[in-house]
């Protein structure tokens, strides 16, 4: 077997335990990156990253509090996951 096949193998079983990893639920850590168009999105959540400009996340964080407010009011309405 010669170099290169080992630097395969090594390849190989890298991206294996990767892709084990990122299907444990609960591993994957929050990351951001701006889009195409200029957009920031949110990777992490869940199985789509959550995309908007950036004025609709300056008014969703200026609404923390509320928001806040709102799950603590509506705590036995809402699911977690």
């Amino acid at each position: 077997m010669d170099t290169h096949d080992n630097d395969l193998r090594a390849e190989i079983e890298k991206l294996k335990a990767e892709n084990e990893a990122l299907k444990k639920p609960g591993t994957r850590a929050l990351s951001m990156k701006v889009s195409e168009k200029g957009a920031l999105s949110v990777y992490g959540l869940g199985r789509f990253p959550v995309t908007l400009y950036k004025e609709q996340w300056l008014k969703l964080l200026d609404l923390t509090n509320e928001l806040h407010s709102f799950i603590k009011d509506h705590e036995h309405e809402l699911k977690t996951k």
